[in-house]
């Protein structure tokens, strides 16, 4: 009966000591830090973010530590729904918002990267405000517009590059007209329509103002 009791006994230690093993294993190594499966620029143009988004996530894990050290409290997966486990996990929600907010970025700004866009032209489009594909869309806009020579009337029957963007521009915005550069009745036709639905001078011919409303 004696060895019976002893041997039920080393059991339950056992079974404490390797519940108390796996608490320690689980908040005392890696397992414990912040792991992300996003792709971030480490080599982002601001390099003073990457350090804050570093430093964010250390203070994250140094958090999940300290709460669970001192407090018991897991603020991955709580337990309890205390007032102080509350507060805790509240804290936590917020530092993990704000490496999240960072990794964003950096993420984002490793897409572009992959794109071709150098941290010159990412930091334009964060500064602008703008996307990349808004962006490219205003360059090629300015291209286009700089082909336009508000000296020269057109003529029908005249071909030339700015006739065909703007061609393609008119069918962008509904219309169906042939594209072929050539300024005819049609165009001459859908550019009038279009100043007249814009409150501008509907003459059919190109200025700086359709162009400018055309191509914004």
């Amino acid at each position: 009966m004696k060895k019976i009791i002893i041997f039920l006994l080393v059991i339950i230690a056992l079974l404490i000591g390797y519940g108390k093993y796996n608490q320690y294993k689980r908040y005392s190594s890696p397992e414990i830090n912040y792991k992300t499966d996003k792709n971030i620029d480490v080599s982002y143009h601001n390099q003073e973010l990457l350090l804050n988004y570093y430093e964010a996530v250390e203070a994250l894990d140094s958090y999940v530590m300290l709460q669970w050290s001192a407090n018991e409290i897991d603020v991955r997966t709580p337990e309890d729904d205390d007032i102080e486990t509350k507060v805790a996990v509240e804290n936590y929600a917020k530092k993990l918002a704000k490496v999240h907010f960072y990794e964003a970025i950096l993420e984002n700004s490793a897409k572009l990267k992959e794109k071709g866009i150098d941290n010159k032209e990412i930091k334009f489009l964060e500064t602008e405000g703008i996307d990349l594909k808004t962006h490219k869309r205003k360059l090629k806009s300015e291209k286009i517009k700089n082909l336009f020579n508000s000296n020269i009337k057109l003529y029908n029957g005249e071909k030339n590059a700015i006739i065909y963007e703007v061609q393609k521009e008119l069918n962008r915005k509904g219309d169906t007209i042939t594209v072929d550069g050539v300024y005819r009745i049609e165009t001459f036709n859908a550019i009038k329509a279009f100043e007249e639905k814009n409150n501008l001078l509907a003459d059919g011919y190109l200025d700086d103002l359709t162009l400018e409303l055309m191509f914004e």
